[in-house]
């Protein structure tokens, strides 16, 4: 049977999404991209560069036929300035799709629920599919779900920070909840993180500065995309529950359970 990741109606085999950000240069991106199996990709339009037309910017290396550009309001402190920035970038790449980001701190860079909330329910008042970067509340996921957002997407741990999962528990919890993806973003480091997150629930991640900034970008990204495969493989398999005491694997029945005589007379 084949196993989809659904958002909005449109299906996708990847559950891998890839960020576009702090590669060391445009060919890099595009090879890591390439070999991450990614099939969504987002792009920071607050970051391009759209008052020179002549200059290229990541849009231009990507290939819209092989991936859907999904556009994002990395660097919005406001709702004013989400607002602006999803609308921009509905203009600029034809798609009413946008990840949103509200993160009024520049230190800490944790997502602003209350500004997501009035954001996203101004944008789908407007007709834009909203995917937003939230803190892992199971309230305020359960509260977006409810609004008509068409993902959650809790954070591992601080973005950027490559520390791994920290919010498991709040994780399984909005996974539990959850009638749309889950999608865990912010913080995976390794392709065992992502495994991690698949393994618990969850239907996709979203990595960006793990793979961007390790020493090999293009093989972290295979090994990535590896891991999200071993990681939804295992969660629709069904792990074994686990014991407080040893079982032994080996058979009880039908074993000796004295041996009489020497060694000798063997």
């Amino acid at each position: 049977m084949a196993d989809f990741l659904e958002i909005a109606g449109k299906k996708f085999t990847s559950r891998l999404i890839a960020g576009t950000g702090k590669y060391q240069n445009m060919d890099m991106m595009v090879e890591a991209i390439k070999a991450s199996g990614a099939e969504i990709v987002t792009v920071a339009i607050r970051r391009l560069d759209l008052e020179n037309p002549n200059e290229k910017t990541i849009l231009d290396y990507l290939d819209w036929t092989k991936y859907s550009v999904l556009p994002n309001t990395a660097g919005c402190r406001t709702v004013e300035e989400a607002l602006f920035v999803a609308r921009l970038g509905r203009t600029v790449t034809k798609s009413n799709w946008v990840k949103l980001e509200v993160i009024p701190d520049p230190k800490y860079l944790f997502p602003d629920p209350v500004g997501t909330f009035m954001a996203a329910e101004q944008l789908l008042k407007e007709g834009f599919v909203v995917l937003p970067y939230i803190h892992a509340d199971p309230v305020l996921a359960s509260r977006l779900e409810k609004l008509g957002c068409s993902t959650v997407m809790p954070l591992g741990s601080a973005i950027g920070s490559g520390q791994g999962i920290h919010t498991e528990d709040e994780i399984r919890m909005i996974v539990e909840q959850s009638a749309v993806p889950v999608i865990v973003d912010a913080g995976l480091g390794v392709p065992s993180d992502a495994c991690q997150a698949l393994e618990m629930g969850a239907d996709a991640v979203l990595v960006n500065t793990g793979i961007a900034q390790s020493t090999d970008p293009v093989l972290m990204a295979t090994a990535f995309k590896e891991g999200v495969i071993a990681g939804r493989k295992a969660f629709i398999a069904g792990r074994m529950g686990k014991k407080s005491y040893a079982i032994s694997s080996s058979p009880d029945e039908g074993v000796p359970r004295t041996i009489h005589g020497s060694l000798d007379d063997y």
